[in-house]
């Protein structure tokens, strides 16, 4: 095919939307070069099936090679802002920009990281809406089913996006011109309405995708049912006075809409694992298990080098001599949130008191999932016995600046290095990334209930997800003999009070998806964030010295600012976000 004919066909599948402007990769001719067959193609060729599916899979594939250890679309390079982990690292130089955010001080427009995270996200999209244009020139089987999935990899990269920036340009329309694209704005839509909008992509691919498909990584019927689930949460909660980030109000319909689409009927072939861990481990079996209703996939011998590995946790395993040599040790669990494991007398959360006191093991009772959540000195790291952490240099680069806790859930046993975890540039593994768990449905659909009223079943919820927390000990059942912890975790009882139903909602999300990056976009969704973080600043200095100059400013910190180099690019369609950045 002739170049001026391959541009003239991009112009008309909105490619030149995925290269240039604000949001662009670096030209069109790369993509095309890439993506494109060379030679002689007539229309219909570029047209076909194949072409289609080769798109389709282009879209799906951009969702692993777009993002690195800088900018991972997990989000915990953000999740630092919250009250769950420390950056880590060597010290607050060690990755500035992002020690800048944990502290809420010197952020600026400029700052690359959240330039870089904007651009890697909208080229996402526009690989996504790539794939739309060629599929709505095509005519084969699969076509509408592949809309859908197109529809809702489109909407994931919209909904990434809101959570860190609040207003930004939705590219819905894959049939824009040049002219088009140049004149869409980050305002156009309300806080409400660009949910809506996500919403809808959403509602497309729900009413079309199948219940179960052939191939993991494509989304089913209850993957969108889940995310509908969870963006009519974030929606429930309004944000819509345009000089504050504040919640106005809490929207019955919307939430509503969350009980209906986290109805059980609807995750038919999905349930919760026996045990949690499950859900973190990268062996096989045990990947795409029934917790997961959609996973990015990630793989390993596949042909190439590396295979499609997960590098987006490189910067997270700890510096093991002689094991993870090279180990950045950043995303380090705090001292806050392995206190919110402490139990009571009677096997609940403290859920006021919980930080009065650092959890000590040898007296204090816990619940299980702290073990399978952080890595605590004194115990073996990913539960191998030859990996015993301490208080030393060895488990914290910092020298103890940032603790010497470690993440578990993004990390993998050094006994499998080789096998489950690789050494390139950084440590990799082949380990899925869990995006919409099940019990994750289930602590909205409680979240929901709560906000409405209706207690008794918000409660009967979160006992199900405190159920399996007390089955899931496959990998700590010695722990109280060999170590001396006490692991007590009960349900709760009686009855309880809206005020309280709510709290113990957002403690069991906490307790549940620690560190899974879910806390500070939930603190920033509840309205809780300024308060509860500058508390937690306070009462943290001890710990982690950091702090000493924290401060969550409310109606600014909650979201990012939209990236300086965008404003500048956008001829005036750009507004910022409030808070005199």
């Amino acid at each position: 095919m002739k170049r001026s004919m391959i541009k003239d066909i991009a112009n008309r599948m909105t490619v030149i939307g995925c290269c240039l402007l604000v949001i662009g990769i670096s030209s069109c001719d790369s993509f095309l070069d890439e993506h494109v067959p060379q030679g002689t193609l007539s229309d219909e060729q570029v047209k076909s099936p194949e072409n289609a599916e080769a798109m389709v899979v282009s879209a799906y594939a951009v969702f692993t090679t777009a993002e690195d250890i800088n900018s991972s679309f997990s989000m915990w390079n953000f999740d630092v802002r919250s009250d769950d982990a420390y950056k880590g690292g060597s010290g607050t130089s060690d990755g500035d920009v992002f020690h800048q955010l944990e502290v809420q001080q010197g952020v600026l427009t400029t700052n690359w990281n959240i330039n870089d995270m904007w651009v890697r996200l909208y080229n996402s999209i526009s690989r996504v809406n790539s794939a739309i244009a060629l599929l709505n020139e095509s005519d084969y089987a699969m076509k509408q089913q592949r809309l859908a999935e197109m529809k809702f990899l489109r909407a994931y990269g919209h909904f990434l996006l809101k959570r860190l920036y609040k207003h930004i340009p939705f590219v819905v329309n894959e049939a824009l011109t040049y002219d088009e694209y140049n004149q869409l704005s980050n305002t156009t839509y309300t806080n409400d309405e660009g949910w809506q909008l996500i919403i809808d992509d959403l509602m497309e691919a729900y009413n079309t995708l199948p219940e179960v498909q052939a191939d993991k990584g494509r989304p089913t019927k209850a993957s969108a049912a889940a995310f509908l689930t969870k963006v009519y949460l974030y929606k429930a909660y309004r944000q819509d006075d345009a000089n504050t980030n504040q919640v106005t109000s809490i929207n019955q319909e919307d939430l509503q809409k969350v009980i209906e689409y986290s109805n059980p009927v609807l995750y038919s072939n999905y349930g919760l694992e026996d045990d949690i861990h499950n859900n973190f481990r990268p062996e096989e079996q045990y990947e795409n298990g029934k917790e997961s209703l959609w996973a990015i996939q990630y793989s390993r011998n596949d042909g190439s080098t590396y295979g499609n590995l997960n590098w987006s946790y490189g910067l997270i395993p700890p510096n093991i001599p002689g094991a993870t040599d090279g180990g950045c040790d950043f995303y380090k669990p705090s001292q806050n949130l392995v206190n919110a494991y402490r139990t009571g007398a009677d096997g609940l959360p403290l859920i006021d008191t919980f930080n009065e006191k650092d959890y000590n093991r040898a007296t204090d009772n816990c619940d299980p999932r702290l073990f399978l959540t952080v890595g605590i000195p004194g115990l073996p790291y990913m539960f191998n016995k030859n990996y015993m952490m301490e208080e030393t240099s060895i488990w914290s680069r910092s020298n103890g600046l940032y603790g010497y806790n470690v993440s578990l859930k993004q990390n993998v046993d050094p006994a499998l290095i080789g096998e489950y975890l690789i050494k390139g540039s950084y440590w990799a593994s082949p380990m899925n990334r869990i995006v919409f768990r099940y019990a994750d449905v289930l602590l909205e659909r409680a979240e929901a209930y709560a906000q409405l009223g209706q207690t008794d079943q918000a409660i009967q919820l979160v006992n199900q997800i405190r159920s399996r927390a007390a089955m899931s000990t496959q990998m700590i059942a010695n722990y109280q003999s060999l170590y001396g912890v006490k692991l007590y975790i009960t349900n709760y009882r009686g009855t309880y009070t809206k005020e309280q139903a709510i709290k113990i909602v957002k403690m069991e999300r906490r307790l549940e998806l620690g560190m899974e990056c879910e806390r500070f976009f939930d603190l920033v969704r509840w309205g809780d964030a300024a308060k509860v973080l500058n508390k937690y600043y306070a009462e943290e200095i001890d710990n982690c010295a950091i702090y000493t100059a924290a401060h969550f400013t409310a109606n600014k910190d909650e979201y990012l600012p939209v990236p300086f180099e965008q404003i500048s690019a956008s001829n005036g369609h750009y507004t910022q976000n409030i808070g005199n950045w």
